[in-house]
């Protein structure tokens, strides 16, 4: 009995394991994988921001030393070509011209080679021109741009001016690293992140030692300093021409679009959208997360991925009438990505992670919401049968837009659908249940007021008996005896009046 009782127990944890499969992720896989007790993310391999650096640089120098071996390599071979080739000049003047001229093609290759090993791919003029051409910004937008930078740019100043000497020091810095990455176009994305988080990490270092600012105060001048420098470096270094950003936009785009279908039960998702409430909470969650690309400050993002996820707590507290845990809030995030398909969500993701402050991303609830975003995408790009506990039958059925899981015998809508004719489906159904209700409610009526009339009737039927019954018999009115003092005009047979007599005696 005891063997069946665990077999039992193990098999039902196992069930409930696989209920949750690819929707379930334990805390410490949202940590960094090397154990340092910060934040990982998906865009740096599972580590936080710091061991991230810490493995690209390990990288980085061994392809430097592996491409030196390669140059010396390259050099030795064309010295020995070129020291075979002296021996037999005489007799072969054709062919040491030949060799003269790959020779000199082979070594301008390989100074090209080295130079490319160490300094950042460039492109051509016409290119980069046609490039610059084709994506340049409307003049409004510029416009645009320009006042919010002036903007910024003054907010800066004046907070600067309550740091006093160190504002100076650090308005200088900034100005300094502006500077420097205009010169740097040229350099790729992740060279030019690396260089706005070497700019934060020795202005933080600074702060601390060089003008010992206290920690709180240096939050708010690194929050500022971000700020400044995002906004006017917003348009080179956002969804960048020179990555795949936008194909991966599109990809995930795609995908949302394709999983259309995909209901809350599926998910698991504890959030009932009949409550008034808990609707205007996942309504205000949908609307910061779209909200997030119309951000141009790293810091300001994560602001709306934090709003997001809190919006989402209280949508799961009011209807579980208890605090939401970490395994709710995964699932309900997924969902929430999945109907709002916030635009441009990869790039907005890439660009946090290369350009904003690395401690907001290794620690706090800013980190710890980002962090699961980072999930959920994952999750949704590797979407599968067993994960929504579908048959890969029902799955395939789904995807391609045979069928779905709501009209599944009649309405079938293609991937490609709007969201419009969904909702407008959507309303019908509400029409039809409405009409179906409006149609009980006449009929109820009808049947009301049959049985009022029937009432009537049967009490006049019952009077009208009660009438023939006990027939009302009605009698004249007696005449109104006369006055003693007045006269008899009528004669009304009255005796005549008495007489007074005399008796003698």
């Amino acid at each position: 009995i005891l063997s069946l009782t665990l077999f039992s127990l193990n098999r039902k944890k196992m069930n409930l394991k696989s209920e949750r499969r690819g929707i379930h992720v334990d805390q410490s896989e949202l940590l960094c994988k090397k154990g340092c007790g910060y934040y990982g993310n998906p865009a740096w391999q599972g580590f936080c921001s710091k061991c991230w650096r810490e493995e690209y640089h390990k990288a980085r120098q061994k392809q430097i030393q592996e491409d030196w071996e390669l140059a010396e390599r390259l050099q030795r071979e064309e010295e020995e070509a070129y020291a075979s080739s002296q021996s037999t000049q005489g007799a072969q003047s054709l062919t040491f011209s030949k060799f003269e001229e790959k020779k000199t093609n082979e070594k301008t290759r390989k100074v090209t080679t080295v130079k490319k090993f160490f300094t950042a791919s460039s492109r051509t003029g016409a290119k980069k021109a046609e490039i610059q051409e084709a994506k340049a910004p409307s003049p409004s937008i510029n416009r645009q741009a320009s006042i919010e930078t002036d903007r910024v740019s003054k907010e800066f100043i004046e907070f600067l001016k309550t740091y006093h000497k160190p504002g100076q020091d650090i308005y200088k810095q900034c100005k300094l690293f502006l500077d420097t990455m205009n010169h740097k176009r040229d350099l790729s994305i992740e060279e030019q992140s690396e260089c706005a988080q070497d700019f934060y990490q020795n202005v933080a270092e600074k702060l601390q030692t060089r003008w010992k600012v206290p920690p709180e105060k240096v939050e708010k001048a690194m929050d500022q300093i971000e700020k400044y420098i995002m906004t006017r470096q917003y348009k080179y270094v956002f969804c960048p021409e020179t990555t795949d950003d936008e194909k991966k936009d599109l990809a995930v785009q795609k995908r949302i679009r394709a999983l259309h279908w995909v209901t809350p039960q599926m998910l698991c998702v504890p959030v009932n959208e009949e409550i008034p409430e808990v609707s205007d909470m996942v309504v205000k969650a949908i609307t910061d997360i779209i909200e997030m690309d119309s951000k141009r400050v790293p810091r300001d993002k994560l602001a709306c991925i934090t709003k997001c996820s809190k919006h989402i707590f209280n949508a799961i507290k009011i209807t579980k009438n208890e605090p939401a845990s970490a395994d709710d809030f995964l699932p309900t995030l997924i969902y929430i990505v999945l109907k709002g398909n916030p635009p441009r969500l990869q790039s907005n993701i890439q660009y946090i992670t290369r350009f904003c402050n690395p401690s907001r991303l290794m620690t706090g609830e800013d980190g710890y919401y980002f962090t699961n975003l980072c999930c959920a995408v994952a999750f949704i790009e590797k979407l599968d049968a067993q994960s929504l506990n579908l048959s890969q039958e029902d799955f395939d059925r789904f995807m391609t837009g045979q069928t779905s899981p709501k009209k599944q015998e009649s309405d079938s809508f293609s991937p490609d659908v709007c969201l419009g004719v969904k909702q407008m489906y959507k309303n019908l159904d509400l029409l039809s249940q409405l009409n179906e209700r409006q149609e009980r409610i006449v009929n109820e009526a009808k049947k009301l007021e049959k049985d009022l009339i029937d009432w009537t009737d049967g009490i006049t039927k019952e009077v009208q008996d009660i009438v023939e019954k006990y027939p009302l018999e009605i009698k004249p009115k007696n005449q109104a005896l006369a006055a003693i003092d007045s006269e008899n005009v009528e004669n009304d047979k009255l005796p005549p009046p008495l007489q007074p007599q005399v008796y003698a005696g």
